[in-house]
Formats: structure tokens, C-alpha cells, sequence
């Protein structure tokens, strides 16, 4: 008896294991990490990651480069992965469809910068978790047209991660 009703214990449990869902993982691409969930974003983005060079960013008036946009502090431009429940959720940034560029993860990829706040100043680096070389990217005057920086030769497409300054 005691044979068959492990047997049958055995059999449920094979059959929950069988039966049981696993926790999937959900990855999306984002062109600011104001699109994130858990990132809370107190003002509309204000750093913008340009693909291309200032130079090579704008024709006749227009933007022909793509872009991607930022507030706060970004440990990693390659994105960020969360909990949500069971599942994991992560977003990857990347710039977005306007031109060159287009759909391109951020993360090494960027030229330039141009800083629309009157009052964050940042410091672009070259590694994730804010270390190594960096480059200080300040705010632009009030009324002012967002300030614009070539990254240096040093961050150029070798850019990590962002931090206030």
C-alpha cells in the first residue's frame, strides 16, 4: 500500500512539474529610459545621445542623424533588466528611426550630445557604472538652445553610461 500511494505521489508531482509555466522573459527597445517602468523621470528627457557628429547630425536645418533620450543617471546604455513578478523585463536602449543610426543599440554607438536642461549638468563615461574616462557635458543657458558636444575622441562610440555632475 505504502508502494502505491508513493507511486501516486510521485505522479502528481511529475504531472504539476510537467504543467508548470515558466517564467518568461520579455525584452523591449526603447528610445529613453523614460520609457522604462521602474525609472522614474521627474522632467522630459534632457540629455540627447546623437549617433552621428555634430557635424553629420544636421542638413539644411534638419536632423538626418538618430537619436536616443536620457534623464538622471544611466549606469548602462546597454539598458536595464527587472523583476516584474516571475518575469524578467529588460530594455534595451537604442536610437531611434530618424535617420542614421536608426534602431541601433546605444551603448558605443553615440557621436555627440546635446544638453537641453537650464539646470543638470552631466558627465558622459566610458565605462558602464559611471567609471573610467569621462567627458563633462554642461547645462545650456535659460531660453538657450540645447548646447551641443562632439564626444571626445576617447568616448566617441566608446560611451557607457551618464551621471548628473
Amino acid at each position: 500500500m505504502r508502494v502505491k500511494a508513493s507511486a501516486t505521489v510521485l505522479a502528481a508531482t511529475a504531472a504539476l512539474l510537467v504543467t508548470a509555466v515558466p517564467a518568461h522573459a520579455g525584452t523591449f527597445k526603447v528610445t529613453s529610459n523614460c520609457d522604462v517602468p521602474w525609472v522614474s523621470c521627474s522632467d522630459e528627457p534632457e540629455l540627447w545621445e546623437m549617433y552621428n557628429s555634430k557635424a553629420l547630425s544636421v542638413s539644411g536645418g534638419s536632423y538626418t542623424t538618430s537619436w536616443a533620450e536620457f534623464w538622471g543617471d544611466v549606469y548602462d546604455y546597454d539598458g536595464t533588466s527587472e523583476y516584474q513578478g516571475s518575469t524578467l523585463e529588460t530594455y534595451r536602449y537604442i536610437f531611434n528611426s530618424n535617420g542614421s543610426g536608426a534602431a541601433q543599440y546605444v551603448k558605443n554607438n553615440a557621436g555627440s550630445m546635446q544638453n537641453c536642461s537650464e539646470v543638470n549638468n552631466y558627465r558622459v563615461y566610458f565605462n558602464s557604472g559611471y567609471g573610467g574616462h569621462s567627458q563633462y557635458i554642461p547645462h545650456r543657458d535659460a531660453y538657450a538652445d540645447c548646447v551641443w558636444y562632439d564626444l571626445d575622441s576617447t568616448l566617441k562610440n566608446n560611451e557607457a553610461s551618464q551621471h548628473f555632475a
